[in-house]
């Protein structure tokens, strides 16, 4: 079943719940736990595309929009955006679906450079099945 609320070309990859313990002192979600989901559905979409294990190595042009509540459900939305030989750029969109309302606001959105490993951590081309995998 396809999202209807998907921005274009991306998917959901995550969806959560912002509870009391993500605040900061202002009472606002603290934005590194924000970043924390987007980190994971990143990884959770590049796994996905290499069918192995990725790493981050960059977290780029992170813009924070608006802040998120306690109650809003935070959904993140991916897509591969590049592809190179050991490396791919997934652009990343977070929504918050406000506490108790239909209501959906753009919160952040940010570009997330993940690298394909092999089982010793060593960068292997994206594209090579993980069955093919040279084991050290």
């Amino acid at each position: 079943m396809s999202d209807l609320n998907a921005p274009e070309g991306m998917e959901l990859t995550l969806r959560t719940l912002a509870m009391p313990a993500d605040t900061n002192a202002a009472g606002d979600i603290f934005g590194g736990w924000v970043m924390s989901q987007m980190d994971l559905a990143a990884a959770i979409r590049a796994n996905e595309r290499c069918n192995g294990r990725t790493v981050t190595i960059a977290a780029n042009e992170i813009v924070f929009k608006e802040p998120v509540k306690v109650g809003d459900t935070l959904c993140v939305y991916t897509a591969v955006d590049q592809i190179g030989r050991t490396s791919m750029v997934i652009r990343i969109e977070v929504w918050a679906r406000r506490c108790y309302s239909a209501l959906r606001d753009k919160v952040t959105e940010a570009r997330f450079t993940m690298v394909a490993v092999d089982s010793a951590g060593k960068p292997r081309p994206v594209d090579i099945p993980q069955e093919t995998w040279e084991l050290k």
